[in-house]
């Protein structure tokens, strides 16, 4: 069983009355420290975007790598592969079976041999490379080869 509603009240509100407030008021009354948005009460103001900071480490590692990089690039400039006919070479290693030869100026006390030839292939042994010298410079007196690196190559040397 329901009781009835006191007298001259209903529990519904009146006709033509909305039962909530009215657009563009805060049901409740506004909070100190929470600023008001039209239409939006007391909506979160957004974190600012964190910044970006670029550590001393990561700025260290860079240089390390560019630094690598210009040196390897220097320092492969006078390798034999940069060789032309002509160009004077100053072995860098006392190893007979992998000298290091670098180009040099042939006015330079370093200089040692002559390049009186340069020939793509691979020549993989030393009778193959000999022969091949024998045809294209004649006055040669060493041979060097390279290979491995996709760029196979045969100087034929002489004394400077």
């Amino acid at each position: 069983m329901t009781t009835p509603p006191p007298q001259g009240q209903t529990p519904y509100p009146p006709q033509g009355q909305a039962p909530y407030p009215p657009q563009g008021q805060a049901p409740y009354p506004p909070q100190p420290g929470f600023p008001q948005q039209a239409g939006v009460p007391y909506a979160p103001v957004p974190a600012p975007a964190p910044k970006r900071k670029v550590s001393l480490k990561t700025i260290v590692i860079v240089l390390a790598v560019a630094g690598m990089a210009i040196g390897g690039y220097i320092a492969s400039r006078d390798d034999a592969n940069t060789a032309k006919v002509g160009d004077c070479m100053h072995r860098g290693s006392t190893n007979d079976t992998n000298p290091d030869l670098e180009v040099v100026d042939c006015g330079s006390a370093k200089a040692e041999y002559v390049v009186l030839a340069k020939i793509k292939g691979s020549y993989p042994t030393e009778t193959m490379a000999s022969s091949k010298c024998e045809s294209e410079a004649k006055d040669f007196k060493y041979t060097y080869t390279e290979s491995g690196d996709g760029s196979d190559f045969l100087l034929c040397l002489k004394d400077k």
